[in-house]
């Protein structure tokens, strides 16, 4: 299975980026964390997708895939793993992808970073990937917690929120983590 979407012309931009070389931390706004994802974010959504479970159940009437039973799917050099996995596509003159919804452990991985939370959606078309529920990032030594992670594909923007649901108690939930700083040898001039 193949996506050939072509890309949107304009997205709404998130309110957040990652810098090379680690997390940079831009803007704090409203709960939401300003970060630029340069390894997830900057991934090729249209290569070719592959794909390892235990167990496939073709669903050829409502033209979707479920996989089960630890679920790998790669494309490129990008790697999601989960439980289950659900794919819906089209079949016109090829399938092609619209969406993977992606729940029970899921995990995606690019280079030296790693984003993990409850459920995932990829949107071939808007070239979205949304994680959300005990989202958890990490580059490095370089970390990132909230309730939900937004990597836009297209404009390499990602934002991280605190809790989805608004945090307990009426209180807005925070994005915590932890970015490594460089140390200075104080022996040298």
């Amino acid at each position: 299975m193949t996506n050939h979407s072509t890309p949107r012309a304009s997205r709404r931009r998130l309110a957040a980026s990652w810098a090379t070389g680690g997390f940079v931390l831009t803007l704090a706004l409203a709960g939401g964390m300003a970060l630029r994802a340069q390894s997830i974010a900057s991934h090729d959504s249209r290569a070719p997708v592959d794909y390892q479970a235990g167990r496939i159940e073709l669903q050829d009437r409502a033209n979707r895939v479920v996989f089960s039973n630890g679920v790998t799917v790669t494309q490129a050099d990008l790697t999601i793993r989960s439980d289950r996995m659900l794919v819906n596509y089209t079949d016109g003159d090829g399938l092609e992808i619209q969406r993977i919804t992606a729940t029970g452990g899921v995990v995606v991985t690019r280079g030296d970073e790693r984003a993990s939370g409850d459920n995932a959606i990829y949107d071939f078309n808007r070239r979205i990937i949304t994680m959300a529920g005990d989202v958890r990032l990490r580059r490095g030594s370089d970390t990132l917690n909230g309730g939900r992670l937004v990597i836009d594909l297209e404009s390499g923007i990602s934002s991280v929120d605190g809790s989805p649901s608004g945090g307990a108690a009426g209180a807005p939930a925070r994005v915590t983590g932890t970015f490594t700083v460089p140390q200075r040898d104080k022996d040298k001039p």
